[in-house]
């Protein structure tokens, strides 16, 4: 089956969750809106009023299938490609993980944009400092706390032990992001979390996903995404 991934050209944000499953799977599938037309296609897709249309994306499609959220995506792609574990309990528990992930990937937008989206950075900028030095004082040492800790109680080489899954490649995403939009904040808080920055490198080092990194399908980060680098936010 060829997958067909729909999320915006020009960033990563939340469908870089779904691109990181897609190519550590080796999943045969195309980045749709990155391609000639490929926005409208996907505009088109979310105005149908028929069967299961998508509310945003990302959104997957796989035959018939129509897949939105990236946790649902998710779940559905780590069943299928050795990204999750085989019983049911530990499926959910995965997916438990990650949509603790999809709630602190909504606090590190919020850093850049509390008061909404429908404000420019720049109509926000006081309010974007304060909610910046709470998120780093209280909300970081509880999610990344939450997650060290469960990898270091594991004991094993991934954060629910011996086997990769698509958690993992979602953390490594989280610590690269969080790297790019808080250098010096984060070079600070990382001997912290020395489990996840080795969990990390050990996602960054396999095969696919070296190769992945080093090719123009990762899209660099930017200040369009959910990551983004403002110097005054950063102090």
């Amino acid at each position: 089956m060829k997958y067909e991934l729909y999320y915006w050209p020009e960033i990563q944000g939340r469908g870089e969750y779904v691109r990181l499953a897609l190519e550590e799977a080796g999943a045969d599938y195309v980045d749709v809106a990155r391609g000639s037309r490929g926005s409208a296609a996907m505009m088109k897709m979310m105005e149908v009023h028929k069967g299961t249309p998508p509310f945003a994306p990302p959104f997957l499609k796989a035959g018939k299938l129509v897949i939105g959220q990236t946790a649902n995506i998710l779940l559905y792609l780590g069943a299928r490609h050795g990204l999750a574990p085989k019983t049911e309990a530990g499926k959910l528990w995965v997916h438990q993980l990650q949509l603790t992930i999809t709630d602190l990937v909504v606090e590190i937008h919020d850093t850049h944009h509390p008061l909404g989206p429908s404000l420019y950075y720049e109509d926000q900028k006081l309010p974007a400092k304060k909610r910046t030095a709470e998120f780093w004082d209280e909300r970081v040492p509880k999610y990344l706390g939450y997650f060290e800790q469960l990898f270091t109680e594991n004991g094993g080489a991934y954060i629910t032990g011996r086997r990769l899954t698509y958690v993992d490649l979602s953390l490594f995403q989280i610590v690269d992001g969080l790297r790019y939009a808080f250098p010096k904040r984060m070079k600070a808080f990382e001997k912290k979390i020395l489990g996840l920055v080795s969990l990390r490198d050990r996602v960054a080092a396999r095969p696919n996903i070296k190769a992945y990194l080093a090719s123009d399908r990762r899209i660099p980060f930017n200040e369009q995404g959910i990551f983004r680098r403002y110097r005054e936010l950063d102090s």
